[in-house]
Parts: structure tokens; C-alpha cells; sequence
């Protein structure tokens, strides 16, 4: 796949990370043949915080992967990351909101590498409907499922082919505990939830071809330029009153913890795992299911 291709698809990024995406992706034939026993993992939203930790600890259990996000300069940063672990990588500085780019991404991955045997939705946030329930209108309702759901449904079901075509593989989505429980705003439990049903559904359907599907849900972590960091910048009081009152473990948790589980779950220690909802929390939530 040649960077005119890269254009076609609509993707942009920056001179450098197009350089480094070309120089990957210049012999793209000859790279899928010589990695064609290695396992290749895509993964969103993957430029800082969990989805960064997640593809360090996918690259550090041998995968090679094709990692998504919007900020070019940061998806740089990660790349390098995972190239000084001794594996291969695609970044793709793109927006999976915008029509056509989850199917580019699953296709640029493919071209690249020759299979997709792991994906991992991690793509999310609250905005634009983080707040109270009467404030947020139809548009917010719709911009925060085209953040949270949408691009978890399309990259998954672009992918879907390719894992069939290695005879199996495995989808992790990345929710949250509040869309297991009440708390927080509306618009964000509930795309975290219907998250929650679309993996048990997918893992139903996809079971016959060996593919599973589990969703991992964190309760509040903190890294680096992340929400409750910025949060406790603005009002370090009340965070500490939050965590003394919410956290029993008296501590955030940290994007590796997730990590952990998730490269878990996409290894064949978990191969009788699917359907599941994994909370990862240090007992956060306060579901008895």
C-alpha cells in the first residue's frame, strides 16, 4: 500500500508520521509473508493512557499491531514504543467518528501485515454528552455514541473476515464500570452499557468461528494528560475526598492493570473466555454482577 493509497483512504497525519507510515508500509507484500506466523493486533485509541498500555503489552507479548488515534504527533511517540520492543507497527492518525475510516484502518492493517488476529476497541470518552440528562440533546446523544459504540461496531466488523480467515481470533471493548452500575452521566453509562451488550451478542454469534469476544470495563484510572488527572489538577480536595469516599484501595488505577487483562484475554490462556465483562477496578463498583 503505497502513501497515494494512504491518502485514498482518508487519513491524515503529519509529514514525519507519514514518513514513517510510508517507510512501513513500502513493501507491503514482502513484510505480510515474513510476519506470516506472527499474531497482529489493532488496536484504537491508542496514542496515550490505557490504549497505550495496551498496545505495549500486546507488542511485549510478541504481537505486531496497527494502533489508531487522532493525535499524530503522540501515535509517533507510541510507535517508537513499540519498535524499541523489537515488533512492527502501523500508526494510523485518523478519526474513526468519520464515515469510512474504521473499514480503512481494518484494511490498512491487513495490507500491511497479511491477518488481524486480535482487535481492541478502546476508542471513548464522555464528551460532548457529559452532562445531566435533560441538557443533552440529540446531537449530543448521537455524538457520544459515535464516539463510544460506533467505531466499536464498524472496526469490529471489518475485522471480523480477516479473523475468520486465521480460523479464529479475539475482541476485546474497553467499557466502563458505570456501564455496569448507576453513576456519572447518562449519555457515557449508556453507550458503556449497549458496549457491554453488543460484546455479549458478538460472542454468541461469533463463537461458531472461534472468535472470542469479552469487553473489559475500568472503573477510574489515572495517567499522564487523562480526566481525573486534569481533575485533580483543578480540585485536588475534592479528588482526595473521592478517593478516600469511592476507592478502597485508596489509589487510582494505573493503564497497565487494564492492560494486564486485556492481553490476557487476547491470549489462548483465556481460550474458554467469551461473552464476559471483566471488571477491572480494585472494587470500585459496587455490581454483585
Amino acid at each position: 500500500m503505497n502513501l497515494n493509497a494512504f491518502q485514498r483512504h482518508g487519513v491524515f497525519a503529519d509529514a514525519q508520521l507519514v514518513g514513517l507510515v510510508a517507510a512501513r508500509l513500502r513493501d507491503a507484500q514482502a513484510i505480510a509473508k515474513a510476519l506470516a506466523k506472527e499474531k497482529v493486533a489493532v488496536i484504537t485509541g491508542a496514542s496515550r493512557g490505557i490504549g497505550r498500555a495496551i498496545t505495549l503489552a500486546l507488542a511485549s507479548a510478541g504481537c505486531n499491531v496497527a494502533v489508531a488515534a487522532r493525535g499524530a504527533e503522540a501515535l509517533g511517540d507510541v510507535a517508537r514504543e513499540v519498535e524499541a520492543l523489537g515488533r512492527h507497527v502501523v500508526p494510523v492518525a485518523t478519526d474513526l467518528t468519520l464515515p469510512g475510516m474504521s473499514e480503512a484502518l481494518v484494511t490498512q492493517a491487513h495490507e500491511a501485515f497479511g491477518r488481524i488476529d486480535v482487535v481492541v476497541n478502546n476508542l471513548g470518552g464522555s464528551a460532548p454528552a457529559n452532562k445531566p440528562f435533560m441538557e443533552t440533546d440529540p446531537k449530543d446523544w448521537r455524538g457520544v455514541m459515535g464516539v463510544n459504540l460506533y467505531p466499536a461496531i464498524e472496526v469490529s466488523r471489518h475485522a471480523v473476515p480477516h479473523l475468520r480467515a486465521q480460523g479464529g481470533g479475539a475482541i476485546v471493548l474497553i467499557t466502563s464500570i458505570f456501564g455496569r452500575e448507576a453513576g456519572g452521566y447518562a449519555g457515557y453509562n449508556v453507550t458503556k452499557s449497549a458496549m457491554n451488550s453488543l460484546s455479549k451478542s458478538m460472542a454468541r454469534e461469533l463463537a461458531k468461528d472461534n472468535i472470542r469476544v469479552n469487553a473489559v470495563a475500568p472503573g477510574s484510572i489515572m495517567f499522564p494528560g487523562g480526566t481525573w488527572e486534569k481533575r485533580q489538577q483543578a480540585d485536588p480536595d475534592a479528588i482526595a475526598q473521592m478517593v478516600a469516599r469511592d476507592l478502597p484501595f485508596g489509589r487510582f488505577g494505573r493503564p497497565e492493570e487494564v492492560a494486564d487483562v486485556v492481553a490476557f484475554l487476547c491470549s489462548s490462556r483465556a481460550s474458554w473466555i467469551s461473552g464476559a465483562c471483566i471488571p477491572v477496578d480494585g472494587v470500585q463498583g459496587k455490581s454483585n454482577t
